[in-house]
């Protein structure tokens, strides 16, 4: 059977298609990597800041206010792509203000905190749409029982992308430092970097990627965001028949506010708590990308064959022994397992929810679902970083019982996965469909 088989696509759907919807995890990936986790994030707290105590606080309230915004947005965007079949182009502007914010990143340097912050704010949530909205392509291009492994193959490509950006940015940092260049001139040239790589990386999925729904003529006779919230207000009217995506979302809001603490708080974890050069964390942060592209792929491909819940599962357990080992270790070594494992669990947890909210979505309301299993990820981005920051802050810096903290939401996400049926989820959507 071929690693990448015609027959785990719908009928009509070409390969070249399924890569061209890749490239999107491939080239958003730069911006988690290098903006949010390996470079930008410890430069505000470091330099921009000047690690002032409120600093790390600061840092996880810019990126709580642009989860808010997506949050109480995307839904209604998401009912609006639908019924307008308008994801493609939304999916373009979106991505065309979160390059050009991202590279006004450069423009950030030390005190100018309220830039920083305004940009920030602006540049995820631009990331955040443009995330949710090519995930709303995922169930057109593959077949149900597929979701899985197409869905890795597009987030485990996606972190070559990460890696790319990192490294170019890494090639850079090594050669700036080398001619004494200091943080605050090589930093926002890496910014620059990332949003060229993320613009031009993007140009392939907008070739390739088609957009196979059609528009409601129902829609057409009121204002679009108008209907959008009518739609929105009868599918959450119908919440009942779609009690397995709820509960799901609900999980999610736990275990992904832990993946979002190791996203955005890795960094400043590594360089502050257990001592690890920037030169090093973005070391650090390369090869997590390789384990998380392993872990997505490799999964993808169990997922569908062991079944989407226990997959899911078993990658909690895996956060849970992250946290743990993060919270204990005294040195750079001890670390490494830690940044290991998580990598492994990180591609492969957050693709397996992917894969589980598209077999919970029904084929007309693909981007409207995505648009709220959004909301879920987005509130969890609130409250997994948020937290973390205030206990460090209440606490006086204690970062280490930050994390274990962080422990506590993957063994809640665990407890509450438990009563989803998704077989009796899957049939919902087919007869919504």
């Amino acid at each position: 059977m071929a690693l990448f088989s015609q027959d785990a696509l719908n009928p009509g759907v070409r390969k070249r298609e399924v890569f061209g919807w890749a490239m999107y995890d491939f080239a958003n990936s730069g911006y988690t990597t290098v903006v949010i986790t390996a470079v930008f994030a410890a430069y505000f707290v470091g330099g921009i800041a000047g690690k002032a105590e409120w600093a790390t606080f600061a840092w996880t309230a810019a990126l709580s206010v642009s989860y808010a915004i997506v949050m109480f947005t995307m839904p209604s965007i998401g009912a609006y792509a639908d019924l307008r079949a308008a994801k493609k182009k939304l999916l373009a502007l979106f991505t065309a203000g979160c390059v050009v914010s991202t590279a006004a990143l450069a423009l950030a340097g030390p005190g100018s905190v309220a830039l920083a912050v305004l940009l920030i704010v602006i540049s995820n949530t631009f990331y955040s749409y443009g995330e949710s909205l090519t995930a709303a392509f995922l169930p057109e291009l593959a077949k149900a029982e597929s979701l899985g492994k197409v869905s890795g193959w597009g987030w485990s490509f996606g972190y070559f992308g990460g890696m790319l950006a990192l490294g170019v940015c890494l090639g850079y940092v090594i050669w700036a430092q080398g001619q004494g260049i200091p943080a605050a001139q090589f930093v926002p040239v890496t910014m620059v970097i990332t949003a060229v790589i993320y613009g031009a990386a993007s140009l392939a999925t907008f070739a390739l990627l088609r957009e196979r729904a059609q528009p409601n003529p129902d829609s057409m006779r009121e204002p679009g965001f108008l209907a959008s919230l009518h739609q929105l207000r009868a599918t959450f009217r119908q919440a009942r028949r779609f009690k397995d995506f709820m509960w799901l979302m609900l999980c999610a809001v736990f275990y992904q506010a832990g993946v979002a603490v190791a996203i955005t708080l890795a960094a400043i974890y590594a360089e502050t708590v257990i001592g690890f050069k920037q030169q090093e964390t973005m070391v650090l942060i390369f090869v997590l990308n390789v384990a998380a592209a392993l872990g997505a792929f490799a999964w993808g491909y169990l997922q569908d064959r062991i079944g989407h819940k226990i997959a899911l599962g078993t990658t909690l357990v895996g956060w849970v022994a992250t946290c743990v080992i993060a919270a204990v270790s005294t040195n750079k070594g001890q670390f490494w397992w830690a940044a290991a494992i998580a990598g492994l669990c990180m591609g492969s947890s957050q693709s397996a929810g992917r894969a589980l909210a598209g077999m919970f979505a029904p084929q007309k309301q693909l981007a409207e679902f995505y648009g709220l299993w959004t909301f879920a990820i987005r509130l969890a981005s609130i409250i997994g970083p948020l937290g973390y920051g205030a206990i460090t802050w209440a606490t006086g810096g204690n970062q280490r019982l930050a994390i274990v903290g962080t422990a506590g939401l993957f063994i809640v996400g665990l407890v509450l996965l438990v009563p989803i049926d998704v077989q009796r989820g899957r049939r919902s959507a087919v007869d919504a469909a």
